[in-house]
This record gives C-alpha cells, structure tokens and sequence, in this order.
C-alpha cells in the first residue's frame, strides 16, 4: 500500500506523493540533498513509464532484510560454490543501474528514468550510490544498486542475465552486500516494497512507523559501506 505520511517532511515543504496524488511542484528535485533528505525520512523515487515525472513514495508495510539472520537457501550456496561469479562493488556503477532500467521478462516500461540515472551517477560520484555486481570473466551478468545513509542501505533494483551464466548473480550479490554491512556496522536493509524473490530470501515486512524508527536510528551512524 502506498502512502502518504503527512507532516513527514515537513522541514523541506515536501510531501510524499501517493499513486493517485498530483505530482507537487517540487516532487521532481532530483538533487542529491533532496534525495537524501527523502531516504532519511523513508521515501523513495519512482519514475512514471509514460511520462518520465519522478515522485516520491513510501509503502506501508515496509519490506526489509533482517541482517542479523540473512541466509541463501542451500541451493544457491551450493550454485554459488561451484560457480565462477565474481562479485565486486562498485566498479561498474552505472551499467548497473542501467542494466536494472532494461526491459526485461517482455515489459515495456520501467520506473527508472533518464533523469535518475544521471541523479544517481551523481550521488554515487558522492559516496551515497553503490552498486554491487557480478561478473564471470568480462561479462557483466548481475547486479544490484541503492543508497547508503548512515547504517542504513536502500536496496533500489536489480538485474540477472541468465542466458550469460548469470542465474544466481542477484543472490551472489545480495550475499556480499549483507556480508560487508554486518562488517561494517550497518543495521538496516531496506527492501521498500516485498516480492517473492526478497521474500525468498528472508525479507520481512513490517509497519510503517516500526521501520521509521529503525531508520531514525540506523541514519545516525557513522558507518559507510
């Protein structure tokens, strides 16, 4: 369910849009204050297929991946093993975000836009953006893409090629990804919406105002990935 939370944003004038909202004059301010200024009070953007416009959503509930008890089914662990993935961050970032942007699975639309690409270029450019992928030898056969703010990581979107050997990339990546947080201190992997892939794989859904406190305690530290 989409929502809208009110006085939310109320130190930027913003509101976070719901589906059915007219956009507001500023939804579109993709800079990288704004953007997150968004994350840190739990919203996220998303583009319209048709149009291109940008607005901002947060969803209740709120899907997230539990770090502490984060697990691959013993099918992927046994794939991955015998694999020769090679998982890396943040050397192709946006490739990645484009490959995510792609058609896929005979779709013709995609919530990522133009204008979001080159955002999120700039606030990778910044220590903000990370992508996380998959390669087997020069091939790029998966990844994954988000924002990190504090202890806290907002998975965005990822991609698969299988017919590149690339089957198991988003597990592979999404491995890696929960590896280096717990390492690093990280407390919150946020999934924004669930779906039977992420649910799959241990992701959660919770209230909205349960993940709002997390958040507020994951941005404050002083972690980066």
């Amino acid at each position: 369910m989409v929502t809208e939370p009110g006085g939310r944003f109320n130190s930027l004038g913003k509101t976070v849009q719901n589906a059915h909202s007219m956009p507001r004059p500023d939804a579109t301010d993709l800079s990288p204050e704004s953007l997150l200024q968004a994350y840190a009070n739990g919203a996220f953007p998303m583009a319209d297929a048709r149009t291109g416009e940008v607005r901002l959503y947060t969803c209740d509930p709120r899907c997230v991946i539990p770090l502490e008890s984060f697990a691959l089914p013993k099918s992927a662990v046994r794939a991955l093993r015998g694999g020769d993935l090679v998982v890396k961050c943040d050397t192709a970032f946006e490739q990645v975000m484009r490959a995510c942007a792609a058609d896929r699975d005979g779709e013709d639309s995609t919530w990522i836009s133009e204008s979001m690409v080159q955002a999120y270029v700039r606030l990778h450019a910044l220590g903000h953006a990370h992508s996380v992928e998959a390669w087997r030898g020069d091939a790029l056969v998966g990844g994954l893409y988000g924002v990190s703010l504090g202890g806290a990581f907002f998975g965005e979107s990822m991609f698969v090629r299988p017919a590149l050997g690339g089957s198991n990339a988003s597990k592979a990546c999404l491995s890696w990804l929960v590896g280096r947080m717990r390492e690093r201190g990280f407390t919150l992997l946020d999934s924004q919406y669930a779906n039977d892939h992420v649910l799959s794989l241990g992701a959660i859904e919770i209230t909205a105002d349960e993940y709002l406190e997390r958040l507020d305690a994951a941005v404050t530290l002083d972690v980066t990935l």
